[in-house]
């Protein structure tokens, strides 16, 4: 019956499992164990459990399970395995399916850890990986092989907003085995068609927009049933980087709201950067949903809008950035995104400090690129603000 559900219903109501009590709100199993009616009953349920028979928390709990299954109603995914944290759920759903001996193709722009764990980690235990311009389809042409085991990703990269295209990339893949996965932060979960277009696997930072609140780390994977219960699961089983019961009800209690912040957030976000084309302390003013964006017509065509995140390149480089940062008000300086709160951060000296300064110029983060993460306040307000920090500059 969900899945007949629009989408706001969905993130409402999708997986409530509720106790004997019938409670409004989704329960708080915190829990570590769970008993067992007989010696037999636990012999059983260690051979194969039911979708509400749990056996340890590192395995499942009934608040993760109501998260998995409502964003995996959301995604359209048949499944979905929540972790610790985004990068408990990159380095997961790249690690589980690879091996020493498998080649990898990836796009270059992303965020430093998820270079790290491409580059340091699955280097490190044999796996080949080839970096390309994730906006040349080309260059994916000219990487992928015979032996590809996978690709990865951002549909929408960190900082720079470029945006790939994920249906050709996915054909492509397909065409040599190789499984597509993305990560999908910034198109968020409800402008996404990932699944859709042919990503195999999709994941998120939860911490994101999916909390969007600030409060909380967590993260989730989102796939085939078959590659969540027999590739993921028993990965994170061994490796314990599973989602908390309470992590897991923020999340829930998130979700019911996401689709509301997040409209909001893009419409504040397309009217910003539609104010701010010209504006002379700027080199330029990016965001994939405005009509100036190179990629605008892809990003209209695979997810309907541009996100919530904006990047300003300002012309005095990081000494204007810097005063640009300092004189805002009600923008806050850190390097989260997707928060109800606008946050702003630079790049080069912060979330992508440790790429060399030749692969931070052929990426385009500029010393003068600021990201900034538009929240819920009103938008006026937010223009306001914004407007007399470049005054500042």
């Amino acid at each position: 019956m969900t899945q007949d559900w629009n989408t706001r219903t969905k993130l409402v109501h999708g997986g409530t499992r509720r106790s004997q009590y019938n409670e409004v709100s989704e329960g708080i199993f915190l829990t570590q164990g769970f008993v067992y009616e007989s010696a037999e009953q636990a012999e059983a349920r260690f051979v194969e459990s039911g979708p509400d028979e749990f056996i340890y928390a590192r395995y499942g709990n009934p608040t993760v399970a109501m998260f998995e299954d409502r964003i995996a109603a959301l995604e359209g995914a048949e499944a979905a395995f929540a972790t610790a944290s985004g990068m408990a759920a990159v380095s997961a759903a790249l690690t589980s399916c690879l091996r020493a001996g498998d080649h990898v193709v990836a796009a270059r722009a992303l965020f430093g850890s998820c270079l790290y764990v491409l580059e340091e980690i699955l280097t490190r235990f044999g796996v080949e990986v080839t970096f390309v311009d994730g906006t040349d389809l080309d260059q994916w042409r000219a990487a992928l092989r015979p032996d590809t085991t996978a690709v990865f990703f951002e549909t929408i990269a960190n900082p720079t907003l470029d945006v790939i295209d994920l249906p050709v990339v996915a054909t492509l893949a397909h065409e040599v085995g190789a499984r597509v996965i993305v990560d999908n932060v910034f198109v968020t979960p409800v402008h996404s068609r990932a699944i859709e277009q042919g990503a195999d696997v999709v994941v998120y930072s939860a911490t994101k927009h999916i909390d969007g609140q600030g409060r909380a780390l967590g993260g989730v994977i989102l796939g085939t049933s078959e590659f969540i219960r027999k590739t993921v699961e028993p990965y994170m089983k061994h490796t314990g980087g599973a989602m908390s019961p309470f992590t897991a009800w923020i999340m829930l209690k998130g979700l019911e709201t996401i689709s509301l912040r997040v409209r909001a957030q893009t419409a504040s976000a397309l009217a910003l950067v539609d104010k701010l084309q010209g504006h002379p302390k700027l080199v330029r003013a990016i965001y994939p949903g405005h009509p100036g964006h190179p990629q605008h017509d892809l990003v209209m065509r695979d997810m309907g809008a541009g996100g919530t995140v904006v990047a300003l390149d300002l012309s005095g480089g990081q000494k204007a950035a810097f005063r640009f940062l300092n004189a805002l008000e009600i923008v806050l300086i850190s390097n989260n995104l997707g928060d109800a709160k606008s946050i702003a951060t630079h790049p080069a000296t912060t979330t992508h400090q440790r790429l060399p300064d030749d692969q931070k110029a052929a990426l385009g983060i500029t010393p003068g690129l600021v990201r900034l993460s538009v929240g819920i306040e009103d938008p006026d307000d937010l223009l306001t603000d914004v407007m007399q920090a470049l005054d500042a500059v």
